[in-house]
């Protein structure tokens, strides 16, 4: 009976084995990746912290936070990320202690292509993955530090061993277990090669809910250097610009966003309020116009100023 049992557990694990296998096919790179990229890339003065159990979450914040000169450690992260009723760390908590650091996390495209990029641009990427089934899934994140494209071979922070490699083929089907969720961290001022306007968009706008529009007056600057034309990030720089009391520039801005897309009523609303402050009247009169104009949360403001207005 032992020997039957022994061999039914034994044919479980090889069927895992053999389903796990036949969901890791070679990612396709695009021939532009090989043509742009080095042959080969590690950051190696990334940091190792072995991963203990469950607490593999807190060891890759370690790692890529010492990497940016952030002066903290595992034991510090375990209480702000490690949920233990979840037995680990979800991502949205994972980015939030990012930004309680005062660094910014900016999720990557998920794409081998993508991630391999920012290594060759130097960035760490925090990656996740689900190393089992979807149906049982094993939850697990690590610090992807280089590469080699001769021998499509990933280079990690993972677990207890300080340099594991992995095929691309293998990382590739765990990674997209997780719908290829990844980051990478960088200051504020500063803005990842690769990342695109609508994730930088949402980390930034992330990282001012948590320390205000003039902590992110450098990363809105930094965002439209790349996406001049982004009106959302010309309303942001606006409001940024506002707070560092610089008035003029912050009116240029608002009205580059009005510009940009007539039907951002929060533009013309902060334009008009502006304008109202700088004692120009008849100009804030037709901003706030636009705006009550424009269906939102900004109408009804738009509407009691342009009263007050008409009124005085």
């Amino acid at each position: 009976m032992t020997y039957l049992l022994t061999n039914a557990r034994f044919a479980g694990v090889f069927i895992m084995l053999l389903l796990l296998s036949g969901c890791a096919r070679n990612p396709v790179l695009l021939q532009s990746t090989y043509q742009a990229l080095p042959p080969h890339t590690e950051i190696t003065n990334v940091p190792f912290y072995a991963q203990t159990e469950y607490q593999c979450g807190p060891a890759t914040l370690a790692m890529v936070l010492n990497h940016q000169g952030v002066d903290t450690d595992v034991e510090e992260l375990i209480p702000q990320v490690f949920l233990p009723g979840r037995d680990g760390s979800v991502q949205p908590e994972m980015l939030a202690t990012v930004r309680r650091h005062k660094q910014l996390a900016f999720p990557i495209r998920g794409t081998m292509d993508a991630l391999l990029n920012h290594l060759a641009a130097g960035d760490p990427v925090v990656v996740m993955q689900n190393l089992s089934l979807p149906i049982y899934p094993m939850w697990h994140y690590a610090v992807a530090i280089g590469y080699d494209l001769p021998s499509e071979t990933l280079i990690l922070r993972s677990g207890e061993i300080e340099r594991h490699t992995m095929s691309f083929s293998r990382f590739d089907a765990t990674w997209a277990r997780t719908e290829r969720w990844g980051f990478v961290v960088a200051e504020p001022g500063t803005l990842p090669e690769g990342i695109t306007a609508r994730n930088a968009l949402e980390a930034i706008s992330a990282y001012e809910e948590s320390h205000g529009p003039l902590a992110t007056l450098s990363s809105w600057q930094a965002f439209l250097e790349r996406h001049p034309g982004n009106a959302m990030g010309q309303f942001a720089l606006g409001n940024a610009l506002y707070a560092d009391q610089q008035l003029d520039n912050a009116r240029k801005a608002f009205e580059r966003a009005t510009e940009l897309d007539e039907s951002m009523g929060a533009a013309w609303l902060n334009l008009g309020l502006l304008l109202l402050q700088s004692d120009a009247p008849e100009d804030a009169r037709e901003a706030l116009t636009h705006a009550a104009s424009l269906d939102g949360s900004w109408q009804e403001k738009a509407r009691l100023a342009l009263d007050s207005l008409n009124n005085d």
